[in-house]
């Protein structure tokens, strides 16, 4: 995810095939992107190995038009587990004889490189050469349209001698690719001098102006944030999001939190400033026992730990059990909304629904977190601010472990209209600003008798009314949007006389 667009952290995952040791394959547009997911079970297949198919932001984010193929008549039919143990079992002395394998499976997929027509090379002016990869061979064809390019698709293991053939045909040999010199590195290895070496930028996403002008400088160039006459725009919650009754609560009890990975991460912005780390999936409730191992009293009844259901039953059961076994003391807030929100609304094992869409009971979590052995547990509903305030502080003063579970579903499970909506009472505000603090986005700024007041938009604002309630002066009110029913009868007209 070159640039972090939707990651705690920017790496290079081709480090991953060097690592494990397998093939990689890198599409540069939409339709290699679906010729190669058959390559590489060609690949598995022939080679008896699994197969690494790496795909970027960029390539994710793009749509093209695609050609499809008939499916190949002469699929084997799959034979079923056949028992080996020396490949399966791997005690020592099967793991040295597998890591012989693996050492000579690399050599072929080597000798395979050389000849796949994945790899190819497109002669044109060869005063200067280019080695690339991914979609960066799109940015180079459009930059240096008439060089000469060496493509790289199985950027791992490398042809050696494909390359060498193609750098000695060039005067200047150039390298491009996001991110870390993975390509460069291994034709430097080969003795091969690289004039680009150093010239590109380590960090964000390369775009065909950053390679243009960092080539022309021979040195780095920044990334460029975008137009600088657009107003920057934070990520925001949903109006009435059960996270904006939660994170406003925390911020009024004021504690350190150690945040997980999910919508609640925006928790950390403005308004509430309620979350102070926030490291990879599964890892709050790891790091606030961390943190009270580490500091003990001055962090005692001080420590809160914020997780969403889907990466509690994903990745947070352990450092919970972590956190009993090595007697915690600090408040886990388990953010229930009956689903994977951040990522597209996945089922999970807590809604029970499977990838297949098949429907099931789903785990009751206060049960599963009683089983572990805590004591401490209660339910709360997210949009009652003064019951969220008061069960939280009554959590952090449990002498124990303890776990505040704040359950309302997601707004996007079931978009519905609102039967009420918040109104401002222009008299009663005294421009306190004790609403903006609940963060919604359906909260506007006015400017109302010299005052900076609120200005509810109707089309986001959901009726959820904790801005209602956060007001001091009662002047945010809600308002019904459908009248009351009334008997048929009584709107029939009046027989006429006569």
């Amino acid at each position: 995810d070159p640039s972090a667009s939707s990651s705690q952290n920017e790496q290079d995952s081709r480090h991953y095939a060097r690592a494990a040791k397998l093939p990689m394959l890198e599409p540069s547009d939409s339709q290699e992107a679906k010729d190669l997911v058959i390559e590489a079970f060609e690949l598995s297949e022939r080679f008896d190995t699994p197969v690494l198919v790496r795909l970027t932001t960029r390539l994710c984010h793009s749509k093209t038009l695609v050609q499809l193929a008939e499916p190949a008549l002469d699929r084997t039919e799959a034979t079923g587990f056949i028992r080996d143990f020396d490949k399966y079992v791997l005690l020592p002395r099967q793991a040295i004889l597998r890591h012989a394998a693996i050492e000579n499976r690399l050599v072929a997929l080597a000798e395979h490189a050389e000849s796949s027509s994945w790899n190819r090379i497109e002669w044109r002016d060869r005063e200067r050469g280019v080695i690339t990869s991914g979609v960066a061979y799109e940015y180079v064809r459009e930059v240096f349209p008439g060089a000469s390019v060496l493509k790289l698709t199985q950027t791992f293991p490398l042809p050696a001698d494909k390359i060498r053939e193609f750098a000695s045909g060039v005067h200047e040999l150039l390298v491009i690719e996001e991110l870390d010199p993975f390509l460069e590195e291994q034709v430097r290895a080969l003795g091969i001098k690289v004039a680009s070496q150093g010239w590109l930028p380590k960090v964000g996403e390369l775009n065909p102006e950053r390679i243009a002008h960092s080539v022309a400088q021979r040195s780095p160039q920044p990334m460029h944030t975008g137009d600088l006459g657009v107003p920057g725009r934070a990520p925001r919650i949903c109006a009435g999001c059960q996270y904006l009754g939660v994170f406003t609560a925390i911020s009024r009890i004021g504690v350190r939190v150690a945040g997980d990975i999910g919508c609640y991460t925006l928790g950390a912005l403005e308004p509430w400033n309620a979350i102070d780390s926030v490291v990879c999936m599964g890892a709050g409730i790891g790091t606030a026992l961390g943190m009270e191992k580490a500091l003990g009293d001055r962090v005692r009844g001080r420590l809160l730990a914020i997780i969403g259901d889907s990466t509690l039953l994903h990745s947070g059961l352990a450092p919970l059990l972590d956190l009993v076994y090595n007697q915690g003391q600090s408040t886990v807030l388990v953010m229930d909304n009956s689903t994977t929100a951040m990522t597209g609304l996945q089922g999970n094992p807590g809604n029970g629904r499977t990838a297949t869409g098949a429907q099931g009971p789903g785990v009751n979590i206060e049960k599963l977190i009683e089983a572990i052995g805590i004591e401490w547990i209660r339910v709360i509903n997210p949009y009652d601010l003064a019951e969220s305030e008061a069960v939280l502080r009554e959590a952090l003063e449990y002498p124990g472990p303890a776990v505040v579970i704040s359950r309302a579903p997601c707004l996007l499970l079931k978009q519905k209209e609102p039967v009420q909506q918040a109104h401002l009472q222009e008299e009663a505000c005294t421009g306190c600003g004790e609403c903006f603090k609940v963060g919604c986005v359906a909260i506007e700024q006015q400017r109302l008798h010299g005052l900076i007041a609120p200005l509810i938009n109707h089309d986001l604002c959901i009726g959820c009314t904790l801005c209602v309630q956060a007001c001091p002066e009662g002047a945010l009110a809600p308002r019904k949007l459908i009248p009351d029913l009334v008997e048929l009868d009584a709107c029939l007209p009046l027989p006429i006389s006569r």
